[in-house]
């Protein structure tokens, strides 16, 4: 099963957004705290709408914690970032593999980019900044179930 993890989310509806595709396509979640707003927040759960009791969700107090839970689960982290160079179309997603979206305002720290074991992003024209991470998490989890044919039947 593909791993869906958010590194310390910083906007409700885009964390409940995600959750809410990880209940649709079958695809574990990992919340990596702190988050920036209360998890069982109001807004966090209309996004997400009554689809947060479909989705297996884990929560984890910090990134070290999150990284000791992964690598013991020998899962291999791939992290979507602007700072890439492979597009995630160029990947060689496997059945098992984490991957990472990261905040909304600031991305990951240099542990984080440095604990990956890949670095992927979504090609976009240039001059623009970013896609929403919701919209980033969709084509990539998309992609990945391709590959490994994990779409659900």
């Amino acid at each position: 099963m593909l791993h869906l993890a958010l590194f310390q989310p910083d906007i409700p509806q885009n964390a409940g957004t995600m959750l809410r595709l990880c209940a649709c396509l079958g695809i574990a979640a990992e919340i990596i705290e702190p988050a920036g707003f209360p998890v069982s927040d109001r807004a966090f759960r209309r996004a997400g709408m009554d689809y947060l009791d479909d989705v297996k969700i884990t929560r984890h107090a910090s990134w070290r914690a999150f990284d000791g839970w992964r690598r013991q689960a020998g899962r291999r982290l791939v992290l979507a970032t602007t700072k890439a160079t492979l597009p995630y179309t160029h990947f060689r997603f496997a059945p098992g593999d984490v991957i990472l979206m990261g905040r909304e305002s600031a991305g990951v720290p240099d542990e984080v980019h440095a604990a990956a074991d890949a670095r992927i992003h979504v090609p976009m024209r240039p001059g623009l900044r970013s896609l929403n991470v919701a919209v980033s998490a969709a084509m990539i989890l998309g992609e990945a179930l391709r590959q490994t044919d994990g779409f659900p039947a």
